[in-house]
């Protein structure tokens, strides 16, 4: 491709910059399965439920969505409910404290390729955003020694505090291209979720990108991908 077609670049973060999706799916699974254990009518959580009910979305609406899908009804709760609380809210928030968890024991560095990708725009002049529905955006980058790297970040705290929707709504990826001074016929988004691609498919973005990191090439060009890669390094 070249990059001097378009703007500024938005990047999703888990899965996309960093391999932090690997850390998430293991906190989702480990803390639906200990919920679904003792439910007799009830199958164990899976990786196919993560990419078909959590990826990419926001905490909250991750839980309530899987539930869902196992007709399985609780309180919304609150966002200040104890991880202990059986609620929407306090589910969230007990994965919430099994992530943190695993990133203070064993931190996080930038896939190889992505790390090159952005070195690149760098030093292209690239003003580039994270667009992240995930509240531990920054803990995350600064863990991975980028946030230097990026002029804002958009995570879920962010898109909370402005009532903005999460994706697949492409609502972030619009207020971070406007914050960088674009348009989203300027914008290249870079998203390996599913909700992600829709999100900039929904956008009018200059390019989706979609990276295959599991949930497969086909499923991403159905959600509106223009181009799919297994790696960013693909893209210099």
């Amino acid at each position: 491709m070249n990059w001097d077609d378009y703007a500024v670049a938005l990047f999703d973060l888990d899965g996309v910059v960093t391999p932090t999706a690997e850390v998430h799916m293991r906190a989702w699974d480990r803390m639906f399965n200990e919920f679904l254990d003792g439910r007799p009518d009830q199958t164990p959580y899976t990786d196919d439920d993560y990419f078909a009910h959590v990826d990419g979305k926001p905490r909250y609406e991750g839980v309530a969505t899987f539930l869902a899908s196992r007709g399985i009804e609780l309180p919304q709760g609150d966002p200040g409910d104890a991880p202990e609380a059986e609620t929407v809210c306090g589910l969230g928030n007990r994965k919430n404290d099994a992530f943190n968890r695993v990133l203070a024991e064993d931190g996080v560095e930038a896939y190889p390729g992505s790390a090159r990708l952005i070195e690149e725009l760098e030093r292209r002049g690239v003003p580039m955003a994270v667009v992240s529905s995930s509240r531990n955006a920054p803990a995350v980058l600064e863990a991975a020694g980028l946030t230097a790297s990026f002029r804002m970040v958009m995570d879920g705290a962010v898109a909370a505090e402005r009532g903005l929707p999460g994706k697949p709504a492409p609502d972030t990826f619009l207020a971070a291209a406007e914050e960088l001074g674009a348009t989203p016929a300027q914008a290249v988004v870079l998203e390996d979720a599913i909700s992600g691609v829709r999100a900039g498919a929904a956008g009018g973005f200059g390019l989706v990108v979609g990276v295959d990191r599991g949930a497969g090439h086909d499923a991403l060009v159905d959600a509106g991908a223009h181009v799919v890669v297994k790696d960013l390094e693909e893209l210099l």
